[in-house]
């Protein structure tokens, strides 16, 4: 009986919040993890947990939204663990303003991580997902798709990776290959941390403020999300495509 190959996930935006959360549950359900971050340095405290655990994984530094840099990660992952045939496009920036005083800069960046870097991530993984007949890609949207105040920027992208995410689905699941997305509402994070030293909040009434208004009556932690990323990249979900699974403690969409 021939052992089946250990199948390779690729997490972006893996070094923190629900990244190295999301990588860390790959790695306990079997998978082997490839960890991107914009510094290979900011993904190792990840790696080192996965292989505390047992786990296999590989850091990588890589700009999603540079082609060159796309290319040449998915190529020493491939290399490195095996090709990958599970990806999960996490990396994610904001450039929070009110749209009369959002820059040119700030929608470039925040549409070049967010919509260009999966788009490069999933072009460049497909052809190893399309070869071995299996693939899950997994992205991340938002509650923020459905419109929220000074993220012009940042809803359009969240929305426009769920119209991206049901065309994949269209067009490799013959392939054996699912995409789905995932739209976190409220997570306690640095991302979200960062929301909170903008406004000028204190961090713990802003997280109670957040909770009052979410029906289970507390934040989001980044293991809720690697939950549902679990669920879509299982072998058992394989009839699950182009859906968009809104985890905020409550009805949204």
């Amino acid at each position: 009986m021939t052992e089946t190959p250990q199948r390779v996930a690729i997490v972006t935006g893996g070094a923190r919040g629900i990244g190295a959360a999301t990588a860390q549950r790959l790695a306990a359900d079997g998978l082997a993890v490839a960890v991107i971050d914009l510094e290979e340095a900011a993904a190792k405290g990840t790696v080192d947990a996965i292989e505390a655990a047992g786990g296999r994984a590989l850091a990588v530094g890589a700009d999603v939204s540079d082609s060159a840099q796309v290319e040449a990660a998915v190529e020493r992952v491939a290399a490195e663990l095996g090709p990958p045939v599970v990806l999960v496009n996490n990396a994610g920036v904001t450039r929070d303003n009110l749209l009369f005083k959002m820059s040119e800069l700030d929608w470039d960046t925040v549409m070049g991580v967010h919509l260009r870097g999966s788009f490069l991530m999933a072009r460049a993984v497909q052809k190893h997902m399309v070869e071995h007949r299996f693939g899950r890609i997994v992205n991340l949207s938002s509650t923020s798709a459905l419109g929220n105040r000074g993220q012009a920027n940042y809803s359009t992208a969240k929305a426009g990776l769920q119209g991206f995410t049901k065309t994949l689905a269209i067009e490799l699941g013959k392939f054996g290959v699912t995409a789905n997305c995932i739209a976190p509402g409220f997570i306690a994070s640095d991302m979200t941390k960062a929301t909170a030293e903008r406004i000028g909040q204190d961090w713990d009434t802003y997280v109670a403020a957040r909770a009052a208004e979410i029906p289970v009556a507390r934040a989001g932690q980044p293991d809720d999300i690697a939950n549902a990323v679990s669920f879509f990249v299982s072998e058992s979900s394989g009839f699950v495509n182009g859906q968009v699974l809104y985890v905020a403690g409550g009805p949204k969409a």
